[in-house]
């Protein structure tokens, strides 16, 4: 079956720009993050034959910050802002997003977790919290499975383990749309082949056919404490895939965010914070 990401990308780009209002409730909008603090330091990274854009920020206890599918890590400013007064604040753009670059590896979860370790490497991090959204929780499933001596804590928001746990309806919700759209619009303005948005959600929707697709056993065998998260009104995970992953996963902590959906982070960006820091920061 192919993956609704990929009708979704392809197909609801017209719809998107339709000028149709969203509702009013919290959970319906999708806010603009804030600007980005400044960095301690940022550059690109040469990692699996691309190079990959980082940003530090703040000292303490590292966290690194992973967007989702199409996104880049600006999406997390708010977070940045906060967590840096307390803790030293990793984010990347995923290879091909953003102001990644991209070569023809055909993408794959194992591969971008690759990237995620080889820039930590690069970095001298050896251990740290990870916070991932969307595709980014999925990275930081992967890690947590293949090398959980690399992480503390896991704070996975809006992931699934299987194609099956993606939600058909996303591909008339009119958020999702305007996340498309404007992905499409910054993917134009931060990356170095401004022109190749199409080519580059052609590569990835291959991805999105067939992966995740980890199984119980697997998931068992996570040792890593992990937070799986959710919006209360997420729009492309499915609540019972949601609970199926927390209740799978040794020890899994299932949060639900309130009046939030899949962009929880720029819809409570206060609360979201504040659930991070409660989980990561938990003795």
């Amino acid at each position: 079956m192919r993956a609704v990401w990929i009708a979704l990308v392809f197909a609801v780009l017209s719809f998107a720009g339709t000028g149709a209002s969203l509702a009013e409730e919290r959970w319906q909008t999708l806010p603009q993050p804030a600007p980005m603090p400044p960095a301690n330091e940022s550059g690109y990274a040469k990692v699996n034959g691309i190079e990959m854009y980082y940003a530090i920020y703040g000292q303490g206890e590292p966290v690194l910050l992973i967007h989702g599918g199409l996104g880049h890590a600006d999406i997390w400013s708010s977070q940045v802002a906060e967590l840096s007064k307390t803790h030293k604040v990793i984010v990347a753009d995923s290879r091909g997003h953003g102001r990644s670059t991209r070569n023809d590896k055909p993408f794959g979860y194992d591969l971008m977790a690759s990237d995620y370790l080889a820039l930590l490497d690069q970095l001298k991090i050896q251990k740290t919290a990870l916070v991932g959204w969307s595709d980014g929780g999925i990275i930081g499933l992967d890690i947590a499975m293949n090398h959980p001596e690399r992480l503390t804590k896991l704070y996975a928001q809006a992931a699934n383990v299987t194609t099956d746990g993606v939600d058909p309806g996303v591909l008339t919700n009119k958020t999702f749309a305007a996340y498309i759209e404007r992905s499409g619009e910054d993917y134009k303005r931060l990356s170095r082949t401004p022109d190749q948005y199409d080519a580059f959600v052609g590569q990835i929707s291959h991805m999105w056919e067939s992966q995740p697709s980890w199984t119980k056993e697997q998931l068992e065998k996570i040792t890593v404490p992990t937070a799986i998260v959710a919006g209360d009104h997420d729009e492309a995970i499915k609540r019972e895939h949601t609970e199926y992953m927390a209740s799978v996963i040794p020890g899994a902590k299932l949060i639900i965010l309130p009046n939030a959906s899949h962009f929880a982070m720029l819809q409570d960006p206060a609360g979201y914070t504040k659930s991070v820091l409660d989980f990561i920061d938990a003795k």
